[in-house]
């Protein structure tokens, strides 16, 4: 909702201010100059992503669109979740936590979370990390060291559609310049036409460049960015993982080790204690 927002307000400002200013919006209609500007930018967004980039791009844009970023109940759940791993790493036998963590699908304490199982990167990294330590052989800064190298992995392929479309946004103006020199070059074959027909051409040429710079610094731009902003809130889950898990690997007790998770959440989006007490521990109680 936000980007419709936005785009509405940018292109009521624009088109409204040339109104303004005495233009007339028919010049502004020019679909091939378009054309060729979009449909060069989307050629050479092809060209330069593989298959697996361009379909997540668009997977990235609808994120971005809807907003869909954790809430404070989506953080809640995940530290209820954990607390009940702990819980059971702490008071069971290996093989009992085993059985979760080997088939959270068909473990109650997964599917107590719905939601959470809906992300199955997520459920992969609390599942891999909790096996490393039930195993407990490696120490707790080897443990944070690869965990810390798998979130940058994890960053790094969920932040390709943002540099692609950064890319595309870099582009257009190029290819905006591009069609205002198809243009003057028809306009260059008209010259023995009327003064009036020469200086339509002429400005649907420039037309080009405009387009070419609004869809930049206009909409692609701002998209690229929005959807960076989606996907590093979406990241940030993993973050949470690891500082709870590190903490009660180092020692502290499952209602402590949250402590840990809950202060790398935004302070926009933090739950209060007090809220993850209710949600994980029913007040205090347990743990």
């Amino acid at each position: 909702m936000g980007i419709l927002v936005g785009l509405i307000v940018t292109l009521g400002c624009l088109l409204g201010g040339f109104v303004a200013m005495g233009g007339h919006l028919g010049v502004l209609v020019q679909p091939f100059e378009y054309v060729i500007i979009l449909g060069s930018s989307i050629g050479t967004f092809l060209v330069a992503n593989p298959t697996k980039v361009v379909k997540d791009t668009g997977t990235a844009v609808k994120e971005a669109f809807k907003n869909k970023v954790p809430t404070q109940n989506d953080y809640l759940k995940i530290l209820a979740l954990l607390h009940q791993l702990m819980r059971e790493m702490r008071s069971k036998s290996r093989g009992e936590v085993e059985a979760h963590i080997d088939e959270p699908k068909e473990s109650p304490i997964f599917q107590a979370y719905p939601e959470l199982m809906k992300d199955e990167a997520l459920v992969h990294f609390i599942c891999d990390y909790c096996r490393l330590i039930i195993i407990g052989n490696a120490r707790p800064h080897e443990i944070e060291a690869l965990m810390e190298e798998e979130i940058q992995t994890i960053a790094s392929d969920r932040l390709k559609p943002k540099h692609a479309l950064q890319d595309m946004a870099d582009g257009l103006p190029a290819l905006g310049i591009v069609a205002a020199v198809l243009g003057v070059i028809k306009a260059m074959g008209a010259l023995d036409q009327s003064p009036e027909v020469l200086g339509h051409l002429i400005g649907a040429a420039l037309v080009g460049t405009f387009a070419g710079i609004f869809f930049s610094y206009g909409v692609v731009g701002p998209v690229a960015s929005k959807v960076k902003s989606v996907r590093e809130k979406n990241i940030r889950v993993f973050v949470i993982v690891r500082s709870t898990l590190i903490a009660y690997m180092n020692g502290a007790i499952p209602q402590v080790a949250l402590e840990y998770g809950r202060k790398t959440i935004s302070a926009y989006d933090r739950p209060s204690i007090d809220q993850v007490e209710t949600e994980t521990i029913g007040g205090g109680a347990g743990a």
